[in-house]
């Protein structure tokens, strides 16, 4: 491969509606296709080819934010220079690489990929804990008839049966435009931009809504979380003023205005 074939894609593990939200916060254009019981995000800009990051770099950034902001992992796939490689992003877990030279080789810093990072793959995206993981070490083994993109397309293979099922022309190795291309055409597909603040906070909200911090964004827990901190706010800021204390002042304030603040969004979202 050469620095023009150099390309990447992000592979969501949610329906395209999940996804969106999600990947509206990246800021950037994408386009945005079905993959079976997945989602993949093909990004229509070229970050990799004029600025300081590599295409490894950006698309794991990309996938951690993604990852950050939703309740379901996204798996990175990138190829470069002769070299390929994945990311997989799960949240605030600690994320799980692996990269191969042109000749197919584990590849990496000082030449020692993380060891772990096919058991963390098959455990977290919920392959067969037995064949899909020896299989996917078989990835990691000497092999003269491999190369690079013959391995990420392993990878792929072993995610079919995790219910992955990527467009047509949407393989390893080919050129960011290819990429773009295949994209486009593939059913279902749609571009997603940035659109301003206010529906990327929007966005941002409906993928909290949908994570497991949702029940305490609104709904009963989010309006007694919300009285409650006005209960305890309230009187420690009366308490604070006699006592003339500005730290307490600001700590009962804070609680009263987060209180008052997720009581009024409940009742927002309720009306709307």
């Amino acid at each position: 491969m050469s620095q023009t074939t150099a390309g990447g894609l992000l592979l969501c593990r949610a329906e395209p509606l999940d996804a969106r939200p999600a990947a509206h916060i990246l800021r950037e254009r994408l386009l945005l296709a079905p993959a079976g019981e997945w989602s993949v995000l093909v990004p229509e800009a070229e970050p990799w080819l004029g600025g300081a990051e590599s295409v490894a770099e950006v698309l794991a950034g990309w996938g951690a934010a993604v990852a950050l902001s939703s309740n379901w992992p996204v798996l990175s796939l990138w190829w470069e220079e002769g070299r390929t490689g994945f990311v997989l992003s799960s949240g605030f877990r600690r994320s799980a690489a692996y990269e191969w030279d042109a000749a197919g080789r584990p590849h990496g810093e000082r030449d020692a990929p993380d060891p772990d990072a096919m058991r963390v793959l098959a455990a977290r995206l919920g392959l067969d804990p037995v064949l899909d993981l020896e299989e996917l070490e078989r990835l990691t083994r000497p092999d003269e008839a491999a190369d690079g993109a013959s391995r990420l397309l392993g990878v792929i293979a072993l995610l079919a049966r995790a219910g992955l099922a990527l467009p047509a022309g949407l393989n390893p190795g080919e050129p960011a435009d290819r990429l773009r291309e295949a994209a486009r055409v593939a059913p279902g597909a749609e571009r997603v931009e940035w659109a301003g603040w206010r529906d990327t906070v929007r966005a941002e909200l409906a993928v909290v809504e949908d994570s497991p911090l949702g029940p305490w964004l609104r709904g009963p827990k989010a309006r007694l979380a919300g009285a409650a901190q006005l209960a305890a706010g309230a009187p420690l800021m009366l308490w604070a003023a006699r006592r003339r204390s500005p730290g307490w002042l600001a700590a009962g304030t804070v609680l009263v205005t987060h209180g008052a603040a997720a009581l009024a969004y409940d009742r927002a979202r309720r009306r709307a």
